[in-house]
């Protein structure tokens, strides 16, 4: 009886053992094919943001109306994310009996008892909710603006940070004040409680069901960059991470940069040549730094209406600079004028159609997310159809930031090839104010003269054998290639 039971008690241990090792060893295989979680925003996100067309003055009528042609005219070509700058928060004082603002930003802000920035009154007397969940129902995703750091006043009244025996005063770096918008301060993400703070702003974003963050004023500030990251990581939701502004932008902090899915690397770009100066050499800069789920970013599309927050008053011509306005505001012969966020006037996009074609073919064949800016209840057909031109569409989504291959007196060629196979796009620009007479060769534009090419010239409609072109003043020839199949 004895040595029954011993032997049992033998054998039932080796079992034991026998199946550890299996499940070790399964656990073990389960880790090693475990797939590691995709990155977001594997191609240029593409969408729409609000800041060209309204500034920081978006009200819940107007937002409502770019959500539905948003989803009736961009969403069928793939754009998904609809956006709200800043100035949600605002409780704007306004011009009398409307609803354009008398302030550029605004004094009083909205903000609960954790200093988290809540719907303004104002502007959106229902919340935000209203839109967000439409915007679902749409089959979109909803983005916001936020600005770096924490409300100033926040700070003043010193509320606490949520979850945490620690208050505003205690995270807050008082000598760290955006330059061009005074509402917060930054955070010292070296005290304690800093990152709780982040972490409690991007935990409301997501129970309110948002999809993209562009946050402002954060591209100097690397240590902000990636609490703002870990904030999202710990949220618990799938948050496409936009780094604004852009024209400071140190390459030594392309580590922190990558924690986000977006870089913005140029000023805001508006409806002037100096903007599309601006993407070139942005280009230049940042070719190649791209990847799946990080795009280097040029900003919005300044197409159709803008500014229709910002009439044009009495005795202001409309092509003054905001520091002559200024001047003409000190000196007192303008009265009862703000100058306001964003650049000029209500007003249709000033962009000659040669640097329509232009804007957008760099923006392809950089692989820049198409963000468009303009009002899409007013959009002219024609800057719909550049925005939802199925060839820009399709070489901005290859995902491939194309490389400077010719720059000679004026003219520049940039070539983004496809990720699998021999074919790819080619923009020839004229980088000029005079018409340039031009004849290339497949050695200028850097393919195998041993091979036999299909090309076509997408914005002049035609399949083409020769390279001979006349192309106008700040223009550009948009070309597609493949090579032809051997016979």
């Amino acid at each position: 009886m004895n040595l029954n039971y011993k032997s049992i008690l033998v054998l039932s241990i080796l079992l034991c053992f026998v199946l550890g090792v299996s499940c070790v060893q399964t656990n073990s295989k389960s880790q090693e094919t475990k797939q590691p979680l995709v990155k977001l925003a594997q191609t240029p996100p593409m969408g729409w943001n609000s800041f060209d067309s309204y500034g920081v003055y978006l009200h819940e009528e107007a937002a409502m109306a770019n959500l539905e042609v948003f989803a009736r005219k961009l969403k069928p070509h793939g754009y998904e994310y609809f956006v709200i700058d800043a100035g949600w928060f605002g409780e704007f004082k306004l011009q009398e009996g409307t609803l354009y603002p008398a302030e550029k930003h605004a004094e009083i802000l909205n903000f609960n008892e954790f200093g988290l920035l809540q719907p303004s009154k104002t502007y959106f007397p229902n919340g935000l909710q209203p839109i967000i969940d439409r915007c679902h129902e749409l089959g979109l995703k909803f983005g916001i603006h936020l600005m770096r750091g924490i409300p100033r006043a926040a700070v003043e009244a010193n509320t606490k940070v949520k979850g945490t025996k620690y208050f505003a005063q205690d995270i807050a770096d008082t000598t760290s004040i955006c330059e061009w918008n005074h509402q917060n301060y930054g955070v010292d993400m070296s005290k304690p409680g800093a990152q709780d703070f982040y972490n409690s702003l991007i935990n409301q974003m997501a129970d309110w069901g948002v999809d993209f963050l562009k946050y402002d004023d954060l591209v100097p500030f690397p240590e902000e960059i990636k609490g703002i990251a870990k904030a999202i990581e710990q949220c618990g939701k799938p948050i496409v991470y936009s780094l604004s502004p852009g024209n400071h932008v140190d390459p030594n902090h392309l580590v922190a940069f990558k924690t986000a899915h977006m870089l913005r690397v140029t000023p805001d770009i508006w409806d002037e040549q100096v903007g599309i100066d601006q993407c070139f050499l942005a280009w230049r800069k940042w070719q190649g730094k791209e990847e799946p789920g990080f795009w280097i970013d040029m900003d919005m599309i300044p197409f159709g209406q803008l500014q229709l927050m910002s009439p044009k008053p009495e005795g202001v011509n409309g092509d003054e600079t905001k520091i002559e306005v200024a001047n003409k505001i000190k000196l007192g012969e303008l009265s009862n004028i703000e100058l306001l966020a964003g650049k000029g006037w209500t007003r249709q996009s000033e962009f000659t159609i040669d640097q329509m074609y232009t804007f957008i073919t760099l923006r392809a064949l950089s692989a820049s997310p198409l963000m468009m800016g303009g009002d899409l209840p007013t959009l002219d057909d024609f800057s719909l159809k550049l925005i939802t031109n199925k060839d820009i569409l399709e070489c901005n989504q290859n995902g491939v930031m194309g490389t400077l291959v010719y720059d000679h007196d004026s003219v520049e060629i940039w070539k983004t090839r496809k990720r699998e196979g021999d074919s790819g796009w080619i923009g020839i620009f004229n980088r000029s104010t005079s018409l340039k007479s031009l004849s290339l060769s497949l050695d200028e534009l850097q393919l195998d003269i041993t091979k036999q090419y299909f090309i076509y010239d997408i914005w002049g409609g035609k399949e083409v054998n020769s390279f001979d072109y006349d192309i106008n003043p700040n223009g550009v020839v948009f070309l597609k290639y493949s090579t032809k199949e051997n016979d």
